[in-house]
């Protein structure tokens, strides 16, 4: 069965973080040596030891240098290393993907072209370790799929061979353009220009932690001491749960406003812009206010990806001054449509499954709403119509009706 691998990137990511989690996973260090060995990189050697963050037991990976390195690498140069490499032919793929996936990064922020960018710390041995490292540790221990959690953007400075630059890095930034990320208390460097090319580039999806068997758990600590969390990166390793077995979840936001200022018809006229702005879901709560005033509470749920033009909408379309945002989980029905015939034509029913059994189905408004303007009829007889259909079949589709 093809196993699954979530990196909760609770305090940030980096090279040495995501190696050292893959071996605290179980990836034995004489096997992770027996494979870069294979790669013809000489002037370093691999050590692996155990350290406590917080009362949590992690692996440490350094790489040492024995030797004087290159100042600098162009991508080329990893490219051919790679090339010239005894290593499996889809960790060399996987590598090589990676070192490009840097390269466009730093190229986009240097204003410069792939092949002329400077690899600067990501060219120095350890880093071409850590990456190759990973992609090989991912390979042994049989991962088909690997996801993650948001990254945690730190906050200051970074002193690199470019100078002075502000966190996150600009190559981290250009790295997770289309990336869910959040905030985090903790300051400094939390995710490098490593650690967001490897999730970047290898993670399917970023969100919660996926329906899983758990059947391991490694934590990797990084070079930082940190402030306010402990500098650790956790990793899980399972195999996927059916998705007739498991409810589906996630995380969005969850915005709303008070107000007591506005006429009912900008108020509907909000949840329309709403709507259109990218909420999933948006209601009008009744309440009574400061002196007694009645006015109601907008509330809206968005994902990361609207969650500004959402915002922008509550603004541009009430009277509010101000709006209260967190972070709410969602569990889900898996779902899918099933079409039933009706005397009036078709009509597609929602049909929300757990556990392998089908624990609701519903007419499809817009269907019932289309056949029903269409040939003049009200519509709940067009949804009631529907309902019985899906009632004859129910028992033949594995589940309930209701």
């Amino acid at each position: 069965m093809s196993r699954i691998v979530y990196f909760d990137c609770a305090s940030g990511a980096s090279g040495d973080m995501l190696l050292g989690a893959v071996v605290d996973l179980g990836l034995p260090i004489d096997r992770l040596r027996e494979e870069l060995a294979k790669l013809p990189l000489p002037g370093y050697r691999l050590e692996a030891r155990g350290v406590t963050r917080s009362g949590l037991l992690a692996t440490k990976v350094d790489v040492v240098a024995e030797g004087p390195s290159p100042a600098h690498r162009h991508l080329r140069h990893i490219l051919e290393l790679l090339e010239a490499s005894d290593l499996e032919a889809e960790v060399k793929g996987r590598s090589a993907a990676l070192f490009r996936r840097l390269a466009e990064a730093e190229a986009a922020v240097h204003g410069t072209t792939v092949e002329n960018v400077h690899f600067h710390e990501v060219g120095a041995v350890d880093s071409i370790v850590d990456i190759v490292g990973v992609a090989a540790g991912l390979a042994i221990l049989g991962v088909e799929r690997l996801e993650a959690s948001p990254l945690p953007m730190g906050s200051g400075y970074v002193e690199t061979a470019h100078g002075r630059l502000p966190v996150p890095a600009p190559a981290v930034v250009e790295l997770a353009r289309g990336v869910p990320t959040r905030e985090c208390p903790e300051p400094g460097e939390l995710v490098t220009p490593t650690g967001a090319a490897i999730l970047v580039t290898l993670a399917a999806r970023f969100g919660p932690m996926p329906p899983m068997v758990v059947e391991a758990v490694g934590y990797g600590a990084g070079a930082r001491q940190g402030e306010r969390v402990p500098n650790l990166l956790r990793v899980v390793i399972g195999r996927p749960v059916a998705a007739a077995d498991a409810a589906e979840a996630d995380e969005v936001w969850q915005l709303e406003a008070n107000i007591d200022d506005a006429s009912g018809e900008t108020l509907g006229a909000a949840a329309q812009a709403l709507f259109a702005a990218g909420a999933l879901d948006v209601w009008l709560t009744p309440v009574t206010m400061k002196k007694g005033r009645p006015g109601v509470v907008l509330g809206c749920l968005a994902d990361d990806a609207a969650l500004e033009a959402v915002e922008a909408a509550v603004f541009r379309g009430t009277t509010t001054f101000g709006l209260r945002r967190w972070r709410v989980r969602r569990t889900k029905l898996a779902r899918e449509h099933r079409e039933v015939p009706t005397p009036f034509g078709p009509v597609r029913i929602k049909v929300g499954w757990r556990g392998g059994r089908i624990v609701t189905a519903m007419p499809e408004y817009e269907d019932c709403l289309r056949l029903a303007e269409a040939r003049g009829l009200a519509f709940r007889e067009v949804w009631e119509a529907a309902r019985s259909a899906w009632a004859s079949r129910a028992p033949r589709e594995g589940g309930a009706g209701e």
